[in-house]
């Protein structure tokens, strides 16, 4: 982390999903380049935890599903900081794998109300103090499953959808000055994988990089995009996956080791016809 860049000194900013994992490792990259940020979540005890020990952070329940909480959320960081220049929406409901016959109608709607339709009402209710600002900005945690199967059909259709509003958001808000991009994360080191770790050795097989990712890793993306260093970057979608969609590593695999099945095979019927002769 490069604390020595100060680009959002007398920002404003929101974060849902702000109190763990990713989400709080963008409250801390950003604060500590100067903004003041709030973090919206429903889990008020880690997000106390998380404001209290980031400089510059403060915390506010806030259940994106619900129109009136995010409302709440965005006025409340106006009062406090005077000004609001960057909304990152990173909360998001994940049901866990199921099959589609397992999926309840429940699930499937929850998943998307919090994923898609939190963003949504997030953006809604930001948008024109964004344009207030003069140097506004949305940033959406989007997923490699948005573009890939992963598994998840909830989760992937709502981030998949997150990408298209990202684009048409691009399209209302940069008129207005208001710039829209969403970055597509592969396999981060959260809770989430806690006591997985032969798991997540497996995973870093899969990406060229020869690791799974790290919240920091999509911290540092976010601040980009963030600030006025993508100032003509809008309506765009940024990998931040150590290339797992660009190279198909299982596939390289594959090949590498039936070439050399086949090259040992070749080699032990040579060796067996030196010595019929």
């Amino acid at each position: 982390m490069n604390t020595a860049l100060k680009r959002f000194e007398g920002y404003g900013v929101l974060v849902t999903g702000g109190a763990r994992g990713i989400g709080e490792a963008i409250v801390r990259r950003l604060a500590s380049e100067g903004a003041r940020v709030l973090i919206a979540d429903v889990d008020e005890e880690a997000a106390q935890q998380a404001a209290a020990q980031i400089p510059g952070a403060e915390y506010r329940r806030c259940d994106v599903s619900e129109r009136t909480d995010v409302d709440a959320a965005v006025a409340y960081a106006v009062e406090r900081f005077g000004t609001l220049d960057v909304v990152v929406n990173n909360a998001f409901a994940a049901t866990p794998e199921l099959a589609l016959d397992r999926l309840s109608d429940e699930n499937w709607r929850r998943d998307l109300d919090v994923t898609l339709g939190g963003a949504f009402r997030c953006a809604r209710a930001a948008l024109p103090l964004l344009a207030k600002s003069g140097r506004g900005a949305i940033v959406n945690i989007g997923s490699v499953n948005a573009e890939q199967s992963f598994g998840g059909h909830s989760y992937s259709a709502a981030k998949a959808g997150l990408a298209s509003l990202t684009r048409t958001l691009a399209g209302e808000a940069g008129p207005l000055g208001v710039r829209v991009n969403q970055i597509n994360p592969g396999t981060i080191r959260t809770r989430n994988w806690e006591g997985r770790e032969g798991v997540i050795a497996a995973l870093a097989d899969i990406y060229p990089l020869g690791r799974v990712g790290e919240p920091d890793d999509i911290a540092s993306a976010v601040a980009f995009l963030a600030s006025s260093d993508a100032s003509w970057i809008t309506g765009t979608t940024l990998r931040v996956d150590g290339g797992v969609l660009a190279v198909n590593t299982t596939f390289n695999k594959a090949i590498t080791e039936a070439e050399a099945a086949e090259a040992a095979a070749a080699a032990e019927a040579e060796a067996a016809a030196a010595e019929a002769e």
